[in-house]
């Protein structure tokens, strides 16, 4: 196993199912399964002990369940990425999944390639929300639900770069595509966009993305 290799927390609370994921998991060179949890409670404490990457985290689970022990991981170790793995499609999990400090946002149902580049992409900071997951947010933020935001006017902080990067977040592109977009380096949209969550008051990609979204549809159709 190599040592720059994905350190992975594993969380389900179905034996069986946990045991095809880390069994497949295995089998990759650059993640390596530190450990695994059978509920969000046992989540936290090996979170706390392991310090992992990334954690896979299912959501319905006895004790606590996986929406409480993201935000609580999050709020211990901020740098953690996580991966909510669920059965559920329902819009409020994946809405709050987006609250609690989520990354990213797969069904039990993804082809296994499509949650190795998940995991791997959450490390290298992108978020991941299938195209369908993507219109439901629109679709909840069209019908008027108040999206997170600072005190006073929203975005009004931000500079015209980081009204450009956020943009380009919202339209689902990488660092490196926004660093070719805005002919900048990569590691500068990486320092745009933690001073556009910090200034927004937001705790990852996928928020930043559904805020630019909600600023757009709230501004409404422009030239028209």
């Amino acid at each position: 196993m190599s040592a720059s290799a994905i350190r992975l927390l594993l969380v389900d609370d179905h034996a069986l199912f946990r045991k095809g994921v880390a069994d497949f998991l295995a089998a990759e060179q650059d993640i390596d399964l530190v450990g695994e949890a059978d509920d969000g409670a046992q989540a936290l404490e090996m979170a706390r002990e392991l310090m992992p990457d990334v954690v896979l985290m299912d959501i319905s689970m006895p004790r606590m369940d996986g929406l409480e022990a993201t935000r609580r991981i999050k709020a211990e170790i901020p740098y953690v990425r996580i991966v909510v793995l669920t059965v559920s499609d329902s819009d409020h999990s994946l809405f709050d999944a987006v609250k609690s400090g989520a990354q990213g946002y797969l069904l039990k149902s993804v082809e296994p390639q499509a949650l190795l580049d998940t995991i791997r992409g959450v490390v290298r900071g992108e978020a991941s929300i299938s195209p369908a997951m993507a219109t439901r947010l629109l679709d909840h933020l069209a019908r008027g639900t108040p999206q997170t935001a600072p005190p006073g006017t929203p975005g009004a902080r931000l500079t015209p770069r980081e009204q450009e990067v956020l943009g380009l977040v919202a339209l689902g592109k990488s660092n490196k595509e926004i660093a070719a977009a805005l002919g900048i380096a990569e590691n500068t949209v990486k320092n745009h966009l933690k001073n556009i969550l910090e200034k927004l008051h937001l705790e990852n990609r996928v928020q930043a993305a559904t805020f630019a979204l909600g600023q757009q549809l709230a501004s409404g159709p422009s030239g028209r």
